[in-house]
C-alpha cells in the first residue's frame, strides 16, 4: 500500500490481514455544536476533544465574528483541539463583514437559527459546494417564526442574507425531512422565543443538540418525534468534551469488518444510538463487533471491537437512514465487498450533501466492477464481484474521497483517489492513519 505525497490524491493498494488499535479526532457534529452552545452560555466553557477540521474553524470564526471571545489552549499536530469559549448569554454582536462558512452546512444552518432572533442584519456564504446545497429547509420555518431571510432561487441557496428580531415568535413546525441541522435551527431560535416551539420529524434524526442543551441545564421535552423548547433560558456554563467521531471511525470498522483475520478496537469514540447505525447495519451484514459503553456525560462514549470476517448483504431503509446518513457511502463500499445484494432505499438527501453522493458513490464503484443500480433515493449493489484499482473523483466530498481510499484496500492493482484536500475538512490525519495502519 502506498499513499503519494501529494495531498490532492492518494495512491491506494490491496492489502493483507491487518491488527490496529486507534483513536479517530473528535466527533463533528459536537463540536460545531459545542463551540456555539457555549458561546451562548452564560460564562466560560473550556471544550476538550475539539475536532480541529476546517469545518469545525468555520463555526469558531463565526462565532468570534459576532463578538464571541474564543481562546485556543491546546493545540495538536492537526490545529486547535482544546478551546475556552467566553458565552455571552445569547446577545450577539453584529458582524462587521458577510460570514464565511467555508464547507460547512452545520455551521450555516445552525447559525442561521440563532442569527434569526438577533436584532441586526447578517450575511452568511459558503464554497462553492455550500452554495449548491439547499437552505430553504431552514429559511421556511425562521420566516414562519418572524426572521427575514433571502437566498438564491427557490432553494434560497447560499450566500444568504438573515434580517433577524428580537420578537421571534414559538412555532410548532412539521419538518418534510428527518434533518437535525434543520431540528437544531427551529429549536435555537426557539430558545429566544416568547413561550413553547416544537419541532416534528418523519424519523428521529440525530439528537446532539438536545443532548448538549441538557448538559447544559436547558430543558427540551421529546415526545415521540416531537421535541419541544421553551423560550428565556440560557445554557449554563460548564465544560465539555467531544468523544471520537463514530462517522470517523465507520471507516476503519469496514476496512477491519469484510477483511478475515483483521483485528481492530477504536477507543473513545461516540456510541449515541441516534449516530451508531452503522454498527446495527454491519452486524446485520454478519460483521463481528462488539461496542462497550465507558461513560456517558451528556454523550455515551466507549469503544468498538472488530474481527474480520465474511459479510453478507441487507436493505436499509426507513428510519434507519437518519441514524447513518453520512455512512452511507462506506456501507455501499461494503456492500461491495459483501456476498449478496445491498439496497439502499429512502435516503434522499444523499442528493443534496457536499455532492450528489448517491450519483457519486454509485459511478466510483461501477469503475471499481461493482454492478450498481441506482435509484432515485438509493441504489442496489450486488456484491462478490473483485474490484480492481481505477481513478475515481472525490468531487469535493471527504466522505467520498474516504470510501473509495478503504475500496481500493481491496482492490487488485493501484487505486487513485483524487481531489483528496476535501478530507481535512472533517477528518485531518485520514492519511496518516491510513499509512500506519497498513504500512
Amino acid at each position: 500500500m502506498s499513499v503519494s505525497s501529494d495531498p490532492s490524491q492518494y495512491h491506494v493498494k490491496s492489502v493483507s490481514p491487518f491488527t490496529a488499535e486507534l483513536e479517530v479526532p473528535g466527533d463533528k457534529s459536537i463540536s460545531h455544536r459545542a463551540v456555539m452552545f457555549a458561546g451562548l452560555s452564560n460564562g466560560v466553557c473550556e471544550i476538550d476533544g475539539f475536532l480541529p477540521s476546517a469545518d469545525c474553524w468555520c463555526t469558531v470564526q463565526a462565532m468570534r465574528a459576532l463578538g464571541v471571545e474564543v481562546d485556543v489552549l491546546e493545540e495538536n499536530e492537526f490545529g486547535p483541539s482544546k478551546l475556552r469559549v467566553r458565552g455571552n448569554s445569547g446577545r450577539f454582536e453584529a458582524p462587521s463583514a458577510p460570514v464565511d462558512c467555508g464547507n460547512s452546512g452545520t455551521t450555516m444552518r445552525l447559525l442561521s437559527g440563532i442569527l434569526a432572533a438577533q436584532p441586526f442584519e447578517t450575511e452568511l456564504f459558503g464554497d462553492e459546494s455550500l452554495s449548491r446545497r439547499p437552505m430553504d429547509r431552514i429559511a421556511k420555518p425562521l420566516r414562519l417564526m418572524g426572521a427575514e431571510i433571502e437566498g438564491r432561487g427557490d432553494r434560497c441557496t447560499a450566500p444568504i442574507h438573515i434580517t433577524g428580531t428580537r420578537d421571534i415568535q414559538p412555532i410548532s413546525y412539521e419538518s418534510p425531512v428527518a434533518s437535525a441541522q434543520v431540528k437544531s435551527a427551529v429549536l435555537l431560535a426557539g430558545m429566544f422565543a416568547n413561550g413553547k416551539t416544537s419541532v416534528t420529524e418523519p424519523y428521529l434524526s440525530r439528537d446532539h443538540t438536545e443532548r448538549m442543551l441538557k448538559y447544559l441545564l436547558v430543558k427540551t421535552v421529546r415526545q415521540g418525534n416531537t421535541v419541544s423548547i421553551w423560550g428565556g433560558q440560557t445554557p449554563e456554563s460548564r465544560d465539555l468534551r467531544v468523544p471520537g467521531d463514530i462517522s470517523s471511525a465507520a471507516f476503519w470498522i469496514v476496512a477491519a469488518a469484510a477483511r478475515p483475520k483483521s483485528q481492530l478496537r477504536v477507543r473513545n469514540v461516540g456510541l449515541n444510538p441516534t449516530r451508531s447505525g452503522i454498527l446495527q447495519a454491519l452486524i446485520r451484514m454478519g460483521a463481528r463487533l462488539n461496542e462497550c459503553i465507558d461513560e456517558e456525560n451528556g454523550e455515551p462514549v466507549g469503544s468498538v471491537e472488530v474481527n474480520g470476517g465474511t459479510l453478507r448483504g441487507i436493505e436499509i431503509g426507513g428510519d434507519e437512514i437518519p441514524k447513518l446518513i453520512d455512512e452511507i457511502p462506506i456501507i455501499a463500499v461494503a456492500g461491495a465487498l459483501a456476498e449478496g445484494k445491498t439496497i439502499i432505499r429512502d435516503a434522499h438527501e444523499l442528493r443534496v450533501k457536499e455532492s450528489d453522493r448517491i450519483s457519486a458513490v454509485a459511478e466510483n464503484l461501477r469503475r471499481m466492477g461493482a454492478e450498481v443500480q441506482e435509484f432515485a433515493d438509493g441504489m442496489e449493489i450486488t456484491g462478490g464481484a473483485k474490484l480492481h484499482g481505477a481513478t475515481v473523483e472525490s468531487l469535493g466530498d471527504h466522505r467520498i474521497a474516504m470510501a473509495f481510499a478503504i475500496a481500493g484496500l481491496y482492490a487488485e492493482g493501484e487505486t487513485i483517489v483524487k481531489g483528496t484536500e476535501c478530507v481535512s475538512t472533517s477528518y485531518p490525519g485520514f492519511e496518516q492513519e491510513l499509512k500506519q495502519l497498513i504500512g
